[in-house]
């Protein structure tokens, strides 16, 4: 039973021209390649998709953060106001002061 086995596998190797071999292993690279380039393919979708979501969220916080800064500035420039306004008011009062200071001793 081994030999008649092994004269089939023998055979059928003798059958194999070396240009046949040469086609079966252009075709194993072939869907080698095939295999390669559709995980290739799946990678870089699951890549560019991370990007484009990476790119959205990194825009949206841009433009929040952008909006906050005007907004802060809005307020400081409001508070600068309110201090310059109050630094007249307190020398105003100041000055009354001295002056009913002035007339308590007089």
């Amino acid at each position: 039973m081994k030999i008649q086995a092994l004269t089939i596998v023998t055979a059928s190797a003798a059958s194999v021209t070396p240009v046949q071999k040469v086609i079966q292993l252009m075709n194993g690279m072939l869907e080698k390649g095939k295999e390669e380039k559709h995980e290739e393919q799946v990678q870089f979708a699951a890549y560019k998709t991370w990007c484009d979501d990476t790119a959205t969220e990194k825009t949206r916080a841009i433009k929040e953060d952008n909006e906050q800064i005007d907004s802060l500035e809005a307020v400081i420039g409001k508070c600068e106001a309110d201090i310059s306004k109050l630094t007249k008011e307190i020398a105003q009062l100041d000055e009354d002061i001295s002056v009913y200071e002035g007339d308590l001793k007089a």
